[in-house]
């Protein structure tokens, strides 16, 4: 497994010359009258500003939107047209504890929401499943970029073992994401799940040093930092039921930024936003959170929409899954009416369990 830390290195190293922001600034637009450069009250250049987190795979995400900015808008090629961002969210700073005891996904989104609103960025780019599903004030998320593979990748320590169902009981498997919890101890109740935060760097080298047999990572940011060769074997629906919004890239800014919006207008894939749409209204109609194990997928097949859904108990013991087919049209709606369809299967106390389930109670299941 000694590869994994070398491949890791590497694109760590690779990754932060990519995304160094250059030193002039210009931004344009276009009038009647031709191009003009975007200014502000002392004079100084505006650039397009873009917010990120700093993880390689952040700074992947937010490169690979830069350079589809400059392909669409010519203007935004000029030294300095387009700015990165880098801030530090709660979520990045704290990586002793599980989501769940941090409080849920906005740990990813705040700071970026607050340098937005404040104009300190024009643009946010989000990894989907990070992204609540409701908004700041203000804000609006209008384009997703064209989404990567959704599946999540297995990576066993030495690669002999290329199945969850294949692990010797009393694997120790490293995660932080109680939908995979749920799923992998569904297969085999014996298998420990650990808390396993961090980028993907970091847990790779932990997987290299033997702190666990196995770890999953969603394959789409394997793939954007050139990384899918760690994989030992990529994981499908039936195996693995992907997090909502997995594989997806989302670019907010201010409801009233019309230059912004001209420019992130032009980026978006319909196909993902569709998808994307109807997974987020399944969650939302699931009021889900940190402590519920939800997994949602949509794909687009024949011109039509088939969504598959999951919820389950964080030791597995229990789940309810769903699937439904509609107009790619119907996407909010198909997604919104399996969350109240699950929610009804499963019933009030299923839910009242989760929210009055301590961290520490969830934890204890996992790791019995």
């Amino acid at each position: 497994m000694k590869f994994v830390s070398a491949v890791a290195a590497l694109a760590l190293a690779g990754s932060a010359a990519a995304f160094a922001p250059a030193n002039v600034a210009f931004s344009r637009t276009q009038t009647n009258s031709g191009t003009v450069l975007h200014m502000a009250e002392d004079g100084a250049v505006q650039p397009l500003r873009i917010g990120t987190r700093g993880s390689p795979l952040a700074l992947a995400q937010a490169y690979e939107t830069r350079k589809r900015l400059q392909e669409n808008f010519p203007e935004l090629c000029e030294d300095g047209a387009i700015e990165i961002c880098v801030m530090k969210t709660q979520g990045d700073m704290i990586l002793d504890k599980s989501l769940m005891e941090l409080g849920g996904k906005g740990l990813f989104t705040k700071e970026l929401d607050t340098a937005l609103l404040g104009d300190e960025v024009d643009i946010c780019v989000h990894s989907m499943k990070d992204v609540p599903t409701w908004l700041p004030e203000g804000t609006v998320l209008p384009c997703n970029l064209p989404r990567e593979d959704t599946n999540d990748a297995f990576i066993h320590k030495d690669g002999s073992v290329k199945k969850i169902e294949d692990l010797p009981d009393n694997s120790v498997i490293g995660t932080a994401s109680l939908r995979r919890q749920a799923q992998i101890m569904a297969k085999n109740p014996t298998l420990k799940c650990v808390n396993f935060r961090g980028n993907v760097q970091t847990r790779l080298r932990k997987l290299d040093d033997g702190v666990v047999d196995a770890t999953l990572l969603a394959i789409a940011g394997l793939k954007r930092m050139d990384m899918d060769d760690c994989a030992t074997s990529v994981l499908g629906w039936d195996e693995m039921l992907p997090a909502v919004a997995q594989g997806a890239i989302g670019i907010q800014c201010r409801s009233d930024d019309e230059r912004s919006l001209k420019y992130i207008d032009a980026l978006n894939h319909p196909d993902t936003r569709a998808c994307v749409d109807c997974e987020r209204a399944f969650l939302e109609a699931l009021d889900g959170n940190c402590k519920t194990p939800i997994a949602g997928q949509a794909r687009i097949i024949d011109g039509k929409i088939a969504f598959r859904g999951l919820i389950a108990m964080p030791d597995g013991s229990l789940k309810y899954e769903t699937e439904s087919e509609g107009e790619i049209a119907d996407a909010k709606d198909i997604g919104r009416k399996a969350g109240e369809e699950l929610k009804e299967r499963a019933g009030e106390k299923f839910f009242e369990m989760m929210v009055e389930m301590s961290p520490q109670q969830v934890i204890g299941q996992l790791t019995k």
